[in-house]
């Protein structure tokens, strides 16, 4: 038994570190967020208790709050079905055969690497510019483009293209559900006279669900959570006329540029809050579609 104690002691001793900084940097800040999202706090002053003022306000009489709603979900509603749709296709493509295919995953892939980087954003700000790469190409086909960025009827839309061109890590992870895929199957599909089109909704679908699910998740948390390239396009305002407020940055303006820490604060809790659900209905919703491979008999 001593022997037992000591090796678990052993054992603690070495997550002590981890177990340390979890608690300390993780742990604490999360928890003191929560409290803070029931004060008056401008990070000058001690937080003031105001228990549920910030969530009323919130709720209530905030309207750029709404759209911050408004532009998040539109963005999660486009660019999230978008980019993996794309990612599939592209990944079916690519579990063809064809030559050098390592050379054409590492240059998909290399958009995801760069991810919500400030430099990925400042060439999508040139090219889309109202004489940036965009308008210059189109102007060579006689099309006078638009202001893409200064338009808010096209603003969001060139965030969700960005959103769909960094498909390199969902197609990789299809690419990895397709290679799993018996080819028997498709080839008995052959036998029995079943086209391309039959072929994928009748087995490929089926069978890469879960991987479709996974992909589904990972990317709804991402799209809730950018914030890089709409603050650097937009300036940090969310401009032009709030078209790419979104609410990363409606957030992050409330605590570092009006240090409203405490309201900022609520701001994140209801974000979680919000993801939380969504991730929730998600699970709920795929026990309608996804089946993995130890429930079929």
């Amino acid at each position: 038994m001593n022997r037992v104690i000591r090796k678990n002691l052993a054992g603690y001793a070495f997550l002590l570190p981890w177990l340390v900084g979890f608690l300390l940097l993780a742990i604490g800040p999360i928890l003191f967020s929560l409290y803070l999202s029931f004060t008056k706090y401008n990070v000058i002053n001690p937080p003031q208790w105001i228990g549920l003022d910030n969530y009323a306000y919130m709720f209530g009489r905030d309207a750029r709050f709404r759209k911050a709603l408004q532009v998040t979900f539109t963005f999660v509603a486009f660019a999230v079905p978008a980019k993996l749709v794309f990612a599939l296709a592209v990944a079916m493509l690519l579990d063809k055969g064809i030559r050098a295919i390592g050379i054409y995953r590492a240059l998909f892939y290399l958009p995801s690497i760069l991810g919500g980087s400030i430099a990925v954003a400042i060439l999508w700000r040139n090219l889309f510019n109202a004489d940036g790469v965009v308008n210059t190409i189109l102007g060579f086909v006689g099309i006078d483009g638009p202001a893409w960025l200064a338009d808010p009827r096209y603003s969001l839309w060139t965030l969700i293209v960005l959103a769909v061109w960094q498909f390199g890590s969902p197609m990789l992870i299809f690419l990895a559900g397709l290679r799993a895929i018996p080819q028997e199957l498709y080839e008995a599909a052959e036998i029995d006279a079943a086209g391309k089109v039959k072929q994928f909704f009748a087995i490929t679908v089926p069978l890469l669900a879960p991987v479709i699910f996974f992909n589904l998740v990972l990317q709804m948390i991402e799209a809730f959570k950018s914030f890089s390239g709409a603050f650097i396009i937009s300036g940090g305002s969310g401009a032009p006329l709030d078209s790419l407020l979104f609410y990363t940055v409606y957030l992050f303006n409330e605590a570092f540029s009006f240090l409203r820490m405490g309201y900022a604060s609520a701001l994140a809790w209801v974000l979680l809050a919000i993801i939380a659900a969504f991730t929730a209905i998600a699970f709920w919703t795929s026990k309608y579609w996804v089946h993995y491979e130890g429930e079929r008999g």
